[in-house]
Order: C-alpha cells, then sequence, then structure tokens
C-alpha cells in the first residue's frame, strides 16, 4: 500500500515539475513572440497581393477555354495550329443555337419590325454586337497564347467579312439602318442652304 501511494506520490511530484517546466517554456515562446512582432520589419507582415483578374479578362479565359473545348471536340480534332478563318466562321455559326436575338426573315410578315407583336418561326441568333465582341476578345486570346498575328485566323478577312454581314442583316430584320447606310446617307446629305445656293447659281448660269 506504502508503496503505492509512494508510486502515486513520485508520479505527481514528476507531473508537476512536468507542468512548471511546460508552463515556464510557454512563457518564454510567449514573450519571445511579442518581442519579434514589436521588433520585426514592416516588410514582413504585408501580405502578398491577391491576384484577381477584372471582369474583362474572366470573360476572355471563358471564351478562350470554350473555343479550345471546341476545337478537341471537332471532327477530326483540330490543333490550334491548323485553325484558320474558315474554322472560326463555323465555330461563330455553331453558337447561333445559343443566340437570343430574333431575326426576321425577308418573307416574315414581321420582317423589319423591330418588336415583333406576335410569335413568329424565324431563327434565333446570337446579336451581331455580341459577336463582334466575342472575335475582339478571341483575338486578343489567341495572340496571348503564343498565336502568331500575322496568321491569326480572328484577324482573317472572311470573318470580318461575316461580322459585317450579320450586322447588316439584323439591322434590316429589325428595320434599322446599317451603318454602311448611314455613312452613305450622311455623305449625300446636303444642308438646304448650301442646296439653294446651288440652285440659283445653276439658275443664273
Amino acid at each position: 500500500m506504502s508503496a503505492a501511494v509512494s508510486a502515486a506520490a513520485a508520479a505527481a511530484c514528476c507531473s508537476s515539475k512536468s507542468s512548471s517546466t511546460t508552463t515556464s517554456r510557454t512563457t518564454t515562446t510567449a514573450a519571445w513572440t511579442h518581442h519579434s512582432m514589436l521588433f520585426s520589419s514592416p516588410q514582413a507582415s504585408i501580405q502578398a497581393p491577391v491576384v484577381s483578374f477584372g471582369r474583362y479578362e474572366a470573360q476572355k479565359r471563358r471564351d478562350w477555354d470554350t473555343f479550345r473545348q471546341y476545337l478537341s471536340q471537332h471532327r477530326p480534332p483540330l490543333a490550334l495550329s491548323r485553325c484558320s478563318g474558315a474554322h472560326v466562321l463555323e465555330f461563330l455559326k455553331y453558337l447561333d443555337q445559343f443566340g437570343k436575338t430574333k431575326v426576321h426573315a425577308q418573307s416574315c410578315p414581321f420582317f423589319g419590325h423591330a418588336h415583333a407583336p406576335a410569335p413568329c418561326p424565324c431563327p434565333m441568333m446570337q446579336a451581331s454586337g455580341s459577336l463582334d465582341a466575342l472575335v475582339g476578345r478571341l483575338r486578343a486570346a489567341y495572340e496571348e497564347n503564343g498565336g502568331q498575328p500575322e496568321i491569326n485566323p480572328f484577324s482573317a478577312r472572311a470573318v470580318r467579312l461575316y461580322l459585317r454581314d450579320v450586322r447588316d442583316v439584323q439591322a434590316e430584320a429589325r428595320g434599322m439602318i446599317g451603318y454602311d447606310q448611314k455613312k452613305t446617307r450622311k455623305n449625300n446629305y446636303m444642308p438646304h442652304h448650301i442646296q439653294h445656293d446651288k440652285s440659283s447659281t445653276m439658275i443664273d448660269l
């Protein structure tokens, strides 16, 4: 019995010494940490800035990922180095199935109306402005990912002509004047007083 008590006392004593030693070490560590915080350089407490992409950059990354996925699912799969303007046109036409812009055909009774009063079977397409912005982002992403500007498929003449045709067709379908028509009308416009002066000059002659 006494042996057991002695053993328990010895264990308690050892435990007390160990606790005292641990407390001493903890106090020393806390003091050293406080000392380090007081005398550390301000630069040590500055955290590295978090890199965040803007809205344009984030959208450009998503568009580029979508295009790369389209190339991988192409039959046969198409390498980026072999991509041409024709493949870009295929991609743009492929996106029309996800479009939300109603484009009236010439045979549609609502052709030329910006807001149709009733439903019609005309197809939904990508808006011309959205396609133009998309091509601009992909053109930049192509060169940022190692593509050469001289062979950038998004800068191909066929792509530019397609975007212009889409813009004009959609403007006509909605009864809006296209850019080229506006430009022609502006160039042909002549103020009334100049027209009057010209007619007077012709009469005098």
